[in-house]
């Protein structure tokens, strides 16, 4: 009944992945544990924020802020990577900045 279609691979996914700050710093189970305690932070917040304002608005404006952030770092960091220029490895929100910034700039030129 559904066909099972092979993507083609995109040239830049087999390039190796460049050596970051992070992962030469931190063994693989430390960066886990990073982010589960960047986890149990989301968590304890969105709490707080909930024990101070304990109403369906409050839940459903924190929901979709958390829903619409995800979606940002998403597009950020893995759309235009991987659809829109292969060429850059973001390493966070100044650096995708920059990028837009030049981008707009060579696009007027």
């Amino acid at each position: 009944m559904f066909e099972m279609i092979d993507e083609p691979t995109p040239p830049h996914a087999s390039l190796p992945r460049p050596v970051t700050a992070l992962s030469a710093d931190l063994p693989p189970r430390w960066i886990l544990v990073k982010g589960g305690l960047f986890f149990v932070l989301a968590l304890l917040a969105a709490a707080t924020l909930l024990a101070y304002s304990p109403n369906l608005r409050t839940a459903l404006l924190l929901g979709i802020t958390v829903w619409a952030f995800c979606r940002v770092y998403y597009f950020m960091f893995y759309v235009i990577e991987h659809y829109v220029d292969s060429s850059f490895r973001f390493a966070g929100i100044v650096s995708f900045l920059r990028w837009a910034t030049n981008r707009r700039r060579s696009d007027r030129q």
